[in-house]
């Protein structure tokens, strides 16, 4: 049979698809047509900017910000070298105001009542730190436990930082400050022949010895507490308030969490150390060491009780606790170095710079410090004279109240959080307390911009308590407070009797620097000599 080759299908036709040329397809298909990679992108970024833009402008409510946010980062780029006078501004532009930077919406609080109001709402925010702080303390921490959990934990602490405790590790704080004053006056006398040389860095080496001798006692070696001290500003710039949320290799971030490594594994050694020695029945030297000897006491009380013994009350322990492993111990004391090493920093480099500048204010804390020792300069601390030195304690106040260590306590919403009448801040951002306009309030504290001791002795000073936030309030006040002051009067009382040192003032000396918490921008320059 032939075949016939001049059977044309239709679809084959040639002709037909001129029925679905694109002015027949509609718009739609115009649009498909004419996509491509670079188009669908644009588009994306459009959309992506538009959405950021439309959440901070939903979060941001009725409160005091900026009318829109640079795409995505926000404010980043001028936070990474943040000023004084910038969080001022911000503080001044209202109660309450906001920031988005990157993913986080941020609530910053200025006013006392704003303040306050966070600090003591733990059933809708919890402290929060910074993103990346649980990858350094670590997920598991106890800072970062929250309601029933907290509260449990923080009571098995609370017998660390008693009296009878404080009173324990004043032989270790004052071998440190000899040996450091000593080291004050080589610095400047020998290797700088009397020349004035920045002393902020020396000061952040000599706290963080105070505070592993205080914290571990001589567990750790003088060559692993410099490390530490040399470290830890690795640790403080990862910890910045803004910074990227995750860790890049060779960031900020980065060194900071290699730093916080090795810090949790001296300290893991140093609670190793402890168990063996307080086990062997030693005396407590240290804050570890007084936690190890309560859990071994627990212990020894629950071993009596599943043997079916009679245990008088009176043996009792005030809080039972578990056996704690190395690393939960290590965690848990760098919690307290993390707390006290920048904050302390701060205050004694103020302390030490503004003495010097105020000679007679000085000569009153010689002269108190004198009294107290019966004339007896090398008497040893007690608790019974850091008690009696009410001026000594007046200027160490005046100096956090003037100069506070900690001007901002992150917390995170953890559901919606009315925080007025008129705004709810939403779950997931950041709200923020700040501490520095309620203690430089001119109507509680007259004249706050000047550096004055005697509003605490004979002004009002110390019945404006609710004013009084250098150390938090609420649930998750600082611990160590009363630590804290009396370290810092025990260093200056004792650096009166022993040092004289004069500060190279400069046009930066009152300016403020601000690398999370508060310096004086020239680093405070000073020199040095044995007193006499």
């Amino acid at each position: 049979m032939a075949v016939n080759g001049s059977f044309a299908s239709p679809v084959a036709n040639a002709e037909y698809p001129r029925a679905l040329d694109a002015s027949s397809v509609g718009f739609l298909g115009q649009m498909y047509s004419g996509l491509n990679g670079y188009s669908i992108a644009i588009t994306t970024l459009l959309l992506l900017v538009a959405y950021d833009q439309f959440k901070y402008i939903w979060n941001k409510g009725s409160i005091v910000g900026p009318a829109w946010k640079m795409p995505f980062i926000g404010p980043f780029l001028s936070s990474v070298n943040p000023k004084m006078d910038e969080y001022k501004a911000k503080w001044a532009s209202g109660d309450l105001s906001c920031v988005s930077v990157f993913h986080k919406f941020v609530v910053i609080a200025s006013s006392r009542d704003m303040a306050r109001k966070v600090f003591n709402s733990p059933a809708f925010v919890k402290p929060c730190v910074v993103d990346v702080a649980q990858k350094l303390l670590r997920p598991t921490n106890w800072v970062f436990l929250d309601g029933r959990a907290h509260v449990d934990y923080r009571k098995g602490l609370n017998g660390l930082f008693t009296r009878q405790a404080l009173e324990t590790y004043l032989p270790g704080q004052e071998e440190v400050y000899e040996k450091y004053f000593a080291k004050f006056v080589e610095i400047s006398q020998v290797e700088n022949n009397g020349r004035p040389v920045p002393f902020m860095p020396v000061f952040r080496e000599l706290m963080c010895a105070v505070s592993c001798r205080t914290f571990v006692g001589h567990y750790m070696s003088d060559a692993a507490v410099k490390k530490i001290a040399d470290d830890y500003y690795k640790i403080t710039a990862a910890l910045e308030l803004v910074n990227f949320p995750f860790i890049i290799p060779y960031t900020r971030t980065w060194y900071g969490k290699k730093a916080s490594d090795m810090v949790l594994n001296e300290f893991s050694i140093c609670a190793a150390k402890s168990k063996a020695r307080m086990k062997a029945g030693g005396d407590v030297t240290c804050i570890m060491d007084g936690w190890v000897r309560s859990m071994l006491e627990s212990e020894k009380y629950r071993e009596k009780i599943a043997k079916g013994m009679k245990v008088d009350d009176s043996e009792k322990p005030a809080m039972l606790l578990r056996i704690f492993s190395d690393f939960e111990i290590s965690m848990t004391v760098f919690t307290f170095l993390f707390a006290s090493q920048d904050a302390t920093s701060s205050a004694s480099t103020w302390l030490f710079q503004l003495m010097a500048d105020r000679p007679e204010i000085l000569d009153r804390v010689r002269e108190e410090n004198l009294a107290v020792r019966d004339g007896d300069k090398h008497q040893e601390f007690s608790m019974n004279i850091l008690e009696n030195m009410p001026y000594t304690r007046a200027v160490v106040k005046e100096t956090l109240r003037y100069r506070p260590p900690v001007i901002m306590v992150p917390y995170v919403a953890k559901k919606s959080f009315p925080v007025t009448d008129s705004y709810t801040a939403p779950k997931g951002s950041m709200v923020i307390p700040s501490v520095w306009p309620a203690l430089h309030d001119p109507e509680v504290y007259p004249e706050p911009d000047v550096f004055d001791p005697e509003r605490w002795i004979t002004g009002d000073a110390e019945k404006a308590v609710k004013n009084w936030l250098v150390f938090g309030t609420g649930p998750h006040y600082c611990l160590g407070q009363t630590y804290a002051q009396n370290n810092l009067m025990a260093m200056i009382g004792k650096a009166s009797m022993h040092l004289d040192w004069k500060h190279h003032i400069t046009p930066l000396s009152e300016d403020i620097k601000v690398f999370a918490t508060l310096f004086p921008m020239d680093d405070c320059p000073l020199v040095f000599s044995k007193r006499d």
